[in-house]
């Protein structure tokens, strides 16, 4: 059988995942393609991170905290929400602007609230770099960029799959990310724009599992229980979800990936693996890995260049566990 691989959007953006690294202090000078310039001076990046929330989110933060290294002429801060609180993210963006650093980059636990702490960065005249997730009313007046892959075009892939594996329609439930993250209202977006008008398919309902495995699987048990097995298709936000799902549908008897068709949204290693071993059902990519990009647009927006308010990250789909075997090798996170 010949591998199917979807292109969404293109093929996703290069970078390297490796260990995390601790903010850098010293005064090293920066090196080829970095911010420092001709002056040898650091520049100074507040990362406002999320921090500990699955392999997407370490990748992506690895990714960034290797990317503006001191060899790149950069002196990165890293700050991730202490449990993910919004208010130890407000804290630790005041700092930053407090401190004086040169650039903020937030990832928000919370897509609204930021308005005040946005307001603040521009009137100190610090450029703030929004990375994955959105704010919410998106006002791009206070911000210069956001850099994420499509979670509209995302969700809207794992819905024309859906379309096309159930041709007679299906019963699905929808594992969700936290209620009021900018990424969860896209997905959502994206999913229903495409099966609202489907008749033949009926929706059990959704409900936020946190992104967690355990969760997962704990809330599609009681699914399964309530519909007395006769779910067909499940759409997990993340790929910890969907495979809480798949173990949840093991323990009442079925088979996942035959009885229950699983879809996924993220492309780590764990979820291409269940792929190919036939567990998942679709896996759609949502590249973690941009700090390249994220550079090019500090360096950009510092120069006093115009940048785009939104760079889109491209990203891509695996419809079959050939296509799974095929990516793994080169898999980063």
């Amino acid at each position: 059988m010949t591998p199917t691989r979807r292109t969404l959007l293109g093929l996703g953006a290069a970078g390297l995942v490796g260990t995390v690294l601790a903010a850098c202090s010293s005064d090293a000078s920066g090196g080829d393609g970095g911010g420092g310039g001709d002056s040898g001076e650091m520049i100074t990046i507040g990362f406002v991170a999320v921090g500990p929330e699955g392999a997407w989110r370490q990748a992506n933060e690895e990714n960034i905290q290797e990317t503006f290294t001191q060899e790149a002429g950069f002196e990165l801060k890293y700050a991730p929400a202490t449990s993910l609180d919004q208010k130890s993210q407000i804290d630790a963006f005041t700092s930053f602007v407090d401190e004086g650093v040169d650039v903020i980059l937030l990832s928000a636990t919370e897509g609204s609230g930021w308005e005040e702490s946005l307001n603040r960065a521009q009137e100190a005249e610090i450029p703030v770099l929004l990375i994955d997730r959105g704010i919410e009313p998106d006002d791009t007046d206070l911000y210069v960029t956001r850099l994420a892959p499509d979670n509209i075009a995302v969700s809207t892939s794992v819905a024309e799959w859906a379309l096309e594996t159930f041709p007679d329609g299906a019963k699905y439930f929808v594992l969700e990310g936290p209620a009021g993250v900018s990424v969860v209202n896209e997905r959502n977006e994206g999913w229903n724009a495409v099966m609202e008008g489907e008749s033949s398919f009926t929706d059990l309902g959704a409900q936020t599992a946190n992104w967690s495995t355990e969760e997962a699987k704990s809330v599609f048990e009681t699914v399964l229980k309530s519909n007395s097995n006769d779910v067909q298709l499940v759409f997990a936000q993340n790929d910890e979800m969907g495979l809480g799902a798949a173990q949840a549908v093991e323990e009442a008897g079925l088979v996942p990936g035959e009885d229950v068709k699983i879809a996924t949204i993220d492309g780590t290693t764990a979820a291409l693996e269940a792929l190919a071993a036939g567990t998942l059902s679709f896996v759609a990519e949502y590249n973690p890995l941009f700090g390249d990009q994220a550079m090019e647009a500090v360096n950009t927006a510092l120069d006093g260049g115009e940048v785009e308010s939104y760079i889109q990250v491209e990203s891509t789909t695996f419809d079959s566990p050939e296509a799974a075997e095929e990516a793994l090798p080169d898999r980063k996170y």
